[in-house]
């Protein structure tokens, strides 16, 4: 099913606190081998990345997950992202949306930002209806 798309965003939520985080996070990741015997150039291949276990970066959900548990935690896809500008636009809109900077007893999320460019939102446009 991921084959299609690049990453997707989420929202991860306590269920104890109601506290939640949202993010983004790539399907898959660039991973570069040494050159052949005799070559000069490195191999570079997309593999899988840990999406599956991902918790996002954010270090006070980290912590919080150390102490109350994974079990205390749910994880949503609330996107599935076709390209990494789609991504970012949408990651930022649901920050934005949801006003995450303005509650901070609510949310996790203590940065909004990211550069996002017109051509990002347009070439996907199309795939995706928002």
């Amino acid at each position: 099913m991921i084959q299609s798309y690049v990453g997707f965003v989420y929202l991860i939520e306590c269920i104890g606190t109601g506290r939640k985080y949202i993010g983004k996070k790539n399907f898959w990741a660039k991973h570069t081998k040494p050159p052949l015997k005799g070559k000069v150039r490195k191999r570079r291949s997309l593999k899988e990345s840990d999406w599956q276990k991902y918790w996002g970066s954010n270090d006070e959900v980290k912590l919080d997950i150390l102490r109350h548990g994974a079990d205390q935690f749910t994880r949503t896809i609330l996107h599935l992202c076709g390209t990494k500008g789609m991504m970012s636009y949408l990651e930022m809109k649901e920050q934005i949306t949801r006003d995450v900077l303005l509650k901070p007893n609510e949310y996790y999320n203590s940065f909004v930002g990211g550069k996002i460019h017109r051509i990002h939102v347009r070439r996907t446009k199309q795939r995706v209806r928002l």
